[in-house]
């Protein structure tokens, strides 16, 4: 054997080792600091999958200490290489809405019904990530299964660009769409907003910032998919009792926050404990972020009360963003909120962001607004990415799919 030979094999010996020692160390780091509650289903798949997160995201820090790659473009790449062969019954075709990517998934089969409907969808991922790939299977199922025009839209993301791009990003998207939606068959008076996570927050935002402009052209409903609602309380319910639940720890809900606003973690104590909360601002928040009207059985799993910190100047200041509806939607004044379209909530019990959705299906009734909730009470937090992946599945996630097309059939 010669030098070169041998050297070829210990450097591939070396490499083997290394990716054992990568999955072996995934998979002690999540069964060490995850927690898995008796309810969730289907535990042991969530596992792997969660394992095999915590390897991409370690696996990117390596290249990026070896000014490889960074780690955020090494995990959107992991998470967006996973894609759907392009399903028949639709014809998919990439356009760019004022400057904006974005998807469009419209069915080849003509409408016996006249114009279709129009879903406008932002992608979730905690704005660092999520692309027009990742986000296929359920556009192509929401756009085949409902008979609609799927819009999906890639908005710019975080750490690079910040608040407002991404909200700037898909507002003009979807004002764009709702000006050309005859041009695809759609009736222009039967556009929906809807997004998951990160995406939810974009579409109740820009929902609210469409109801309140003058003019005819309105939104016909809106579809949040465990949506992130507020950036203020990080003590509810939910937060306590799925703080450790994958997919979504509650460290790394504020963390993303942070990136879509100011890229700084060094305040991320600051935000879990509310010291970024005005004195002035806190009796408001209070009233709606009350965890008073929640159900007994949503506060059961061992909620404590939590006192606020008290405010610190700078921190106000640097993260005053985030205490502002454009960032935190739930914290609305009324008389935007009444103007609002049907809405659908889909939320899941083993979920940071389940009490979210709850408060706001609460404030949205409040003011009379027709809601429609589903709650899927062995769900975890992007369970819906996982509906329709094979072995990989959830059937959880499936019927939630299911109930966003029959709410899209029944408008």
């Amino acid at each position: 054997m010669g030098f070169p030979q041998a050297l070829l094999e210990l450097l591939g010996a070396a490499v083997l080792a290394a990716l054992i020692l990568l999955v072996l160390g995934s998979i002690y780091f999540e069964a060490t600091n995850s927690q898995m509650p008796a309810g969730l289903e289907q535990p042991a798949r969530l596992r792997l999958i969660h394992a095999w997160r915590i390897g991409a995201a370690v696996l990117g820090r390596i290249l990026e200490n070896l000014h490889l790659c960074s780690q955020v473009r090494f995990v959107r790449f992991v998470r967006s290489a996973w894609r759907k062969r392009r399903d028949p019954a639709l014809r998919i075709q990439d356009a760019a809405f004022e400057g904006i990517p974005v998807r469009l998934y419209l069915p080849k089969a003509p409408s016996a019904a006249g114009p279709r409907k129009g879903i406008v969808y932002f992608h979730g991922g905690g704005w660092l990530f999520g692309s027009l790939g990742s986000q296929e299977p359920l556009c192509c199922y929401l756009a085949r299964e409902s008979d609609s025009v799927v819009v999906s839209v890639a908005y710019r993301l975080a750490p690079e660009h910040r608040h407002p791009a991404h909200l700037n990003d898909c507002l003009a998207a979807s004002t764009h769409f709702m000006k050309v939606a005859q041009d695809y068959g759609v009736d222009s008076s039967q556009v929906i907003l809807a997004g998951s996570e990160a995406g939810g927050n974009l579409a109740a935002r820009v929902c609210q910032v469409l109801a309140s402009r003058p003019g005819p052209s309105k939104v016909r409903a809106q579809i949040l998919l465990c949506p992130v609602l507020q950036a203020v309380d990080f003590n509810l319910p939910s937060y306590q009792q799925n703080r450790a639940v994958p997919l979504l720890f509650r460290e790394r809900a504020a963390f993303y926050l942070l990136q879509r606003s100011t890229g700084d973690a060094s305040l991320l104590e600051d935000l879990l404990e509310g010291s970024h909360i005005p004195m002035k601002l806190r009796a408001q928040y209070r009233k709606w972020l009350s965890v008073d009207p929640l159900r007994k059985e949503f506060k059961a799993r061992g909620h404590q009360p939590t006192s606020y910190l008290p405010p610190g100047g700078d921190v106000c200041e640097a993260l005053q963003s985030l205490t502002l509806p454009e960032c935190s939607p739930l914290l609305e004044e009324e008389a935007v909120l009444s103007l609002l379209p049907e809405t659908f909530i889909l939320t899941c019990e083993y979920d940071v962001l389940r009490d979210d959705g709850l408060l706001y299906k609460k404030r949205l009734e409040d003011q009379r607004v027709l809601v429609t909730w589903r709650h899927l009470a062995n769900g975890f937090h992007g369970i819906l990415d996982f509906f329709e992946r094979g072995w990989l599945g959830f059937p959880s996630g499936k019927k939630g799919v299911d109930d966003i097309v029959s709410f899209v059939k029944g408008l």
